[in-house]
């Protein structure tokens, strides 16, 4: 049986402890000790969320420079953690950007920020991608960005990493304690969660799907939609081809938009569509694989990476959660400043040591030396009826 938590009073509490959550209480232990409690409603290393499996991408290549920027100091991050936990967690294979001729992501929105950041980068035609890697079957009009530091980073081993770090330095991390009560009062919040009841100082949201559940505690709800997505490992005949020396991480710009990893975690290249999910709930999600959208990876691999296919060896669900710009929320509520919120809002995890810090830097000192200004909570399409959606990044 597990034995509760003997201190009932922190400075610092944090809500959720997968990827963004775990990162928070590490930031935070480092300062503050014994002082960090964090709180996760299911045990730890649960596959409910959107932060576990062996593979996130990493990489530079984005969009726009805030994110470009945001990258580059998650790397740096991510050393940082490295070097505490004396082990690999990121693992640079190069990453590729595939741009088929019209595509719905401009290539040029990625060249432009990588330039503007003054990172290298190369441009590759379809006919060089396939010399460089036979893998591929592409089509002449496919333009290929390829940039040196992509990569992936090893997710459930990070989260693992954070968390005993975390411990190390003195917090204390719990898990199976859903919360059922948050009673904000002026400079103190006490929370109520597996059963148990705790004050703190400091509050930090990084719930994911549960979101607008806590939010609901301080009268606040923001527009998120929850999708169901799923991962695909394949048992490749030609594994090798596909290990992480010989096969960069990528991503195919276009809508829909697919992504794959080399081998890492199992024995076979894995491979997903970005958003192809149904929409669903925390509650409603189910664990079942959905043929549509299988069908859709499938017949993508075996158009453009024969090799890669074989007999599959698993499929992974897990769930996105994203505001209708698909920007992070990344600041301090409204009215209550000594609560901080991160969303990831489904392509976090390459950020997720960088967002923990970030995180820690409004809950300490209620800022940030980085550029969270696209990331506002109060930006308006979080709270717009009916909101355009637009979720490709």
């Amino acid at each position: 049986m597990r034995e509760p938590v003997r201190k009932r009073t922190f400075q610092y509490l944090v809500l959720g402890l997968g990827g963004i959550g775990s990162a928070a209480a590490y930031w935070l232990a480092q300062q503050a000790g014994a002082d960090v409690l964090g709180l996760e409603q299911f045990p730890l290393g649960h596959v409910r969320g959107g932060s576990q499996d062996h593979t996130r991408i990493i990489r530079l290549s984005y969009h726009n420079t805030t994110y470009v920027k945001l990258a580059q100091a998650a790397y740096q991050a991510w050393t940082a953690v490295e070097a505490d936990a004396n082990e690999l967690l990121v693992y640079k294979t190069g990453g590729l950007d595939l741009s088929p001729a019209g595509s719905r992501l401009p290539l040029s929105d990625y060249t432009n920020s990588l330039t503007t950041r003054n990172i290298p980068y190369e441009l590759l035609d379809a006919a060089e991608i396939m010399h460089r890697w036979p893998q591929w079957r592409l089509p002449d009009h496919v333009t290929g960005l390829f940039q040196s530091e992509g990569g992936l980073v090893a997710a459930a081993k990070s989260n693992a990493a954070h968390q005993r770090l975390a411990r190390a330095f003195g917090a204390t991390l719990r898990d199976n304690a859903p919360v059922t009560a948050i009673y904000p009062s002026g400079n103190e919040i006490t929370v109520v969660a597996g059963g148990e009841t705790y004050t703190c100082e400091k509050l930090v949201i990084a719930s994911g799907a549960w979101t607008n559940h806590l939010l609901a505690h301080f009268g606040s709800h923001i527009n998120l939609t929850v999708t169901q997505e799923q991962v695909t490992y394949y048992a490749s005949p030609h594994l090798a081809d596909f290990a992480p020396e010989r096969f960069p991480i990528w991503i195919w710009l276009d809508e829909p938009c697919y992504y794959g990893f080399p081998a890492f975690g199992e024995a076979g290249p894995k491979i997903a569509q970005d958003v192809g999910g149904q929409e669903t709930t925390a509650e409603s999600r189910t664990f079942e694989i959905d043929t549509a959208a299988f069908q859709r990876t499938d017949t993508f691999l075996r158009q453009h990476l024969p090799t890669a296919h074989g007999p599959v060896i698993t499929a992974k669900t897990c769930l996105y959660t994203m505001p209708p710009d698909r920007d992070f929320v990344l600041d301090t509520l409204p009215g209550h400043s000594n609560v901080a919120i991160a969303v990831g809002a489904g392509h976090a995890f390459k950020f997720a040591s960088l967002l923990g810090k970030i995180l820690s830097q409004l809950a300490t000192t209620g800022q940030s030396e980085h550029d969270l200004s696209l990331f506002r909570f109060s930006r308006p399409i979080l709270f717009t009826e009916n909101p355009v959606k637009e979720f490709m990044v």
